[in-house]
């Protein structure tokens, strides 16, 4: 079994919901459903002075309280797209403000770094990301930046997820979607990138004004369906609508269906193209841990978010590299015989692998090279979760 190169990444792989999620609907289910120190180990130097971002007017979500009421000990979600959590406050450069806002402009920002050393110039400051949705623990508040950790991303840093610095006004306090979280139906967005839109007016146009973008990966309660619309709700804002044709509906609890390593190359390729983003878990970027962690856990298996401790912590089953299937995990190391992992890739057989890279290059097949790679060559694992 080996990937056969078909799949564009940004094509939704298509399954069938389940009666769960179709019962939620009142009809036919939908369609179906990374990161730590991430990539290739890239030079750093924290430059002499990274000036602070002034916060913008922004056109903020309906409903958003004020940054005041996110306070030290709540739980809170993520209000905006995709957030970027910072080692700490004041590292941020000018042009880092459409990723600091709210809402966001993920694509403005990635705009700005297409120079390399622009880009690379993350690694190092950004800890990781988290999509619209996700919920965080809030540790400390300190001006506009809250200290959080992400409760899905797991990492032996904090047993409690992984840790790091957002603007305060990309959080939100919203009781009603954590119950709505916890008791209802989940959409998850399976295609490479949707929007959001507030009503479901036949052939509406969410624009930048009225709509939000969501990343493939993003998981939000449902409340209902109108015709080809999913209605979600939103952390934050009013209910919003979503095509049912690039969401998949769970019911509470439910898993998705066990995957084959093919299920997990299909849906890697899907990001074919995607310039690298160090931190990234979303479609606006992924680091080379944070596609693995993202990909997998798309279908249901869990794994930390780093690479180091994908190969390390996640009790996945050491594999010799000549006996190499497609799904395993490939590593490599910052310097020979070093216990620090600098970068993993996917093995997807035809000795070929699927990798984000580093800062240059963007999601990728490549030649997995078997031989010349002794020195910093740290070893592979099979998920023994996969359908084989």
């Amino acid at each position: 079994m080996s990937w056969n190169g078909t799949i564009t990444r940004r094509q939704s792989i298509a399954a069938a919901g389940t009666a769960a999620g179709a019962a939620a609907l009142g009809g036919t289910a939908a369609a179906v459903e990374p990161v730590g120190r991430p990539a290739v180990a890239e030079p750093v130097g924290r430059p002499a002075a990274a000036e602070p971002v002034g916060r913008p007017a922004a056109a903020e979500p309906v409903g958003r309280p004020s940054a005041g009421e996110v306070r030290a000990g709540d739980r809170a979600f993520i209000a905006v797209s995709a957030a970027t959590v910072w080692v700490e406050p004041g590292l941020e450069r000018p042009q880092d403000a459409p990723a600091l806002a709210n809402p966001v402009d993920m694509d403005e920002w990635n705009a700005s770094m297409e120079d390399t050393e622009a880009r690379r110039w993350l690694v190092g400051k950004l800890e990781t990301a988290a999509v619209l949705g996700s919920e965080v623990i809030v540790d400390e508040v300190a001006g506009e930046w809250a200290r959080i950790v992400v409760t899905h991303q797991g990492t032996p840093r904090d047993a409690r997820g992984y840790p790091g610095w957002v603007p305060v006004r990309q959080l939100v306090v919203d009781e009603p979607f954590a119950r709505a979280a916890a008791t209802r139906p989940v959409a998850v967005v399976t295609a490479f990138r949707t929007v959001l839109r507030p009503t479901p007016a036949p052939g509406g146009a969410p624009g930048r004004g009225g709509g939000l973008d969501a990343s493939f990966n993003t998981e939000l309660p449902v409340l209902g369906r109108v015709r080809d619309l999913v209605k979600v709700q939103v952390p934050g804002a009013k209910p919003m609508y979503v095509p049912a044709s690039d969401v998949v509906v769970r019911g509470q609890g439910e898993k998705p269906p066990v995957p084959t390593a093919e299920d997990i190359i299909a849906t890697g390729a899907m990001m074919l193209g995607l310039r690298y983003l160090w931190g990234g878990v979303s479609a606006y970027g992924y680091d080379c841990s944070g596609f693995t962690f993202s990909i997998f856990r798309h279908h249901g298996i869990a794994m930390h978010r780093d690479a180091g401790p994908q190969l390390t912590d996640s009790g996945f089953e050491p594999v010799d590299r000549a006996d190499l299937e497609p799904g395993d995990l490939l590593f490599w190391s910052t310097k020979p015989g070093s216990d620090s992992i600098r970068h993993v890739a996917m093995y997807i057989g035809n000795d070929q692998m699927m990798q984000a890279p580093n800062s240059e290059r963007s999601v990728e097949v490549t030649d997995f090279p078997r031989d010349g790679m002794e020195d910093d060559w740290a070893g592979a694992v099979r998920v023994q979760a996969l359908r084989r």
